[in-house]
């Protein structure tokens, strides 16, 4: 018997990849700034995990929304509301793995990252262990 197929982060519906790129941001703002550098790889992945769908003034009006959000809601209030909007554990997982990218852009993932991933893991209901095994599995393709 076959393993049913993962769904994929473009297959989502609006307001999840909304949910994801948030978690994304949060990720990418851990150090509390997104250089232009960072905030030009994170678009590169909205665009490429949403097939295109989000892309230009789209992504760029979400990203003012998400760090609007961001600063007047605080980290852990708005990581609590994408857990809201990521009903499946499945979607939880895709977004700490998307989470997980932005931290491994550079092929590290420090010590810093991933006690905030392990944060996230916690908010989203997902076991440590499993987040654990994402990083490693992420950052070694990464280091291919």
């Amino acid at each position: 018997m076959t393993e049913p197929a993962k769904p994929k982060v473009s297959d989502l519906e609006d307001p999840k990849l909304e949910a994801l790129v948030e978690l994304m941001w949060i990720a990418a703002n851990a150090d509390d700034e997104v250089s232009d550098v960072e905030r030009a790889e994170l678009q590169r992945h909205v665009e490429g995990l949403t097939a295109g769908r989000f892309a230009g003034a789209r992504v760029d009006a979400l990203f003012a929304e998400c760090a609007e959000l961001l600063a007047r809601d605080g980290r852990e209030k708005r990581i609590a509301a994408v857990s809201a909007r990521l009903e499946k554990p499945l979607h939880r997982e895709l977004a700490i793995a998307t989470a997980i990218r932005i931290f491994a852009i550079d092929g590290i993932v420090r010590t810093s990252e991933r006690e905030m991933i392990m944060e996230l893991a916690e908010a989203l209901g997902i076991d440590g262990n499993v987040a654990a095994d994402l990083v490693k599995e992420i950052t070694a393709a990464k280091n291919v």
